[in-house]
């Protein structure tokens, strides 16, 4: 590496790191007020918040990172022009992609830590940050993400499920067991099916045990052809939820293509993601090719004020841009690699012309 190569660098890693944490904290003050209602009112522990924003950071930085990107390669040549450096170092026979080509390898090497981030970090993070603010905030219980072999607990009831059809209101193979405060089971239910009508389930062919204390074990034995039971899930609880995909790695995502594909169901959504996974990490690369036109552009008049400016009006331009190619994806309206890709490269192709507009 150059001394000229490093020099560049450590401008550039300076307003990176700050642009990072300014962004990265408004980010996280902003999200702090809309979720302090959430944990205020469930009267969260302090621990609570410690967990809940401590997993959201990495989700938060990988959002954020191609905005100072953007700021930090802005300010990096805008402070340069302004202090004549910049015009020593052309005079000096430097060209310009020699001067920006640091700036365009580092911000690649963003890109490949934001892609591996996405696989290894980021999903845990989101999971234990989710898991967080639903179960230990809210209070809502925890369900298996399935329709079959569910198990899940109701008061001093755990419930297990052998297979839930929310379309039809109906439970296959369902098995209560009661238990006393110092958890010993009183009571056992037994029903091959059930069904959802006015807000209760009812149980068929039902055969009720009932458990004395060991070493006694069961006590007596009932059968009843019908029997209402009021379980506070309803059809819909039973519904496969969508995974969040921020919760998923890349191979997660291909992973829930092809399972999806051999259950007959349509893929489109997550072939999708997971184009955007790979695609929107290299908008990093992408807001570098965009940072440095405009900063020679701008030259002497390259002031803090200005990249913040560009950084977030070009940032939401580019998510708005991209958000409404995903929906066209989503909708099959363009294919999964054009709704990820197309944003990328319009703003590549944009930065190219405005770098080869500077160079001439």
């Amino acid at each position: 590496m150059t001394l000229l190569t490093r020099y560049i660098l450590s401008h550039f890693r300076r307003f990176f790191i700050l642009a990072l944490g300014a962004f990265t904290g408004l980010y996280l003050l902003v999200d702090f007020f809309e979720k302090a209602d959430d944990f205020i009112e469930h009267q969260a522990p302090l621990a609570a918040y410690f967990v809940y924003f401590a997993n959201s950071i990495p989700v938060i930085v990988v959002q954020i990172v191609p905005l100072a990107v953007l700021l930090g390669v802005f300010l990096t040549l805008g402070g340069l022009s302004r202090t004549n450096e910049l015009t020593a170092m052309r005079s000096g026979g430097v060209g310009l992609w020699r001067l920006t080509m640091p700036l365009l390898h580092v911000s690649l090497a963003i890109s490949v830590v934001v892609l591996l981030s996405n696989e290894f970090l980021v999903p845990v993070c989101a999971r234990q940050a989710n898991h967080t603010l639903r179960v230990d905030v809210q209070g809502k219980p925890e369900i298996s993400a399935r329709r079959d072999r569910i198990w899940y607990r109701e008061g001093n009831t755990i419930v297990n499920i052998r297979l839930a059809q929310p379309e039809q209101n109906a439970l296959q193979g369902i098995s209560l067991f009661e238990f006393d405060p110092q958890f010993h089971l009183q009571r056992r239910i037994d029903a091959p099916a059930a069904s959802y009508s006015a807000g209760s389930w009812t149980f068929r062919n039902i055969t009720e045990r009932s458990i004395a204390p060991p070493p006694m074990g069961i006590s007596g034995v009932d059968r009843y052809p019908l029997m209402t039971i009021s379980l506070s899930k309803t059809p819909e609880d039973f519904r496969t939820p969508r995974p969040r995909t921020e919760e998923m790695g890349y191979r997660e995502l291909a992973g829930q293509v092809h399972k999806l594909e051999n259950e007959g169901f349509n893929p489109t959504r997550f072939r999708v993601d997971l184009q955007a996974r790979l695609a929107t990490p290299f908008a990093n690369l992408i807001m570098a090719f965009l940072g440095i036109p405009f900063a020679l552009h701008k030259g002497r008049g390259a002031n803090l004020a200005v990249g913040i400016a560009l950084s977030v009006g070009i940032g939401i331009t580019y998510h708005i841009i991209q958000a409404m190619l995903l929906a066209f994806g989503y909708a099959a309206v363009v294919p999964p690699l054009v709704a990820a890709w197309s944003a990328n490269l319009l703003f590549a192709l944009i930065g190219v012309w405005l770098l080869l507009t500077a160079r001439d």
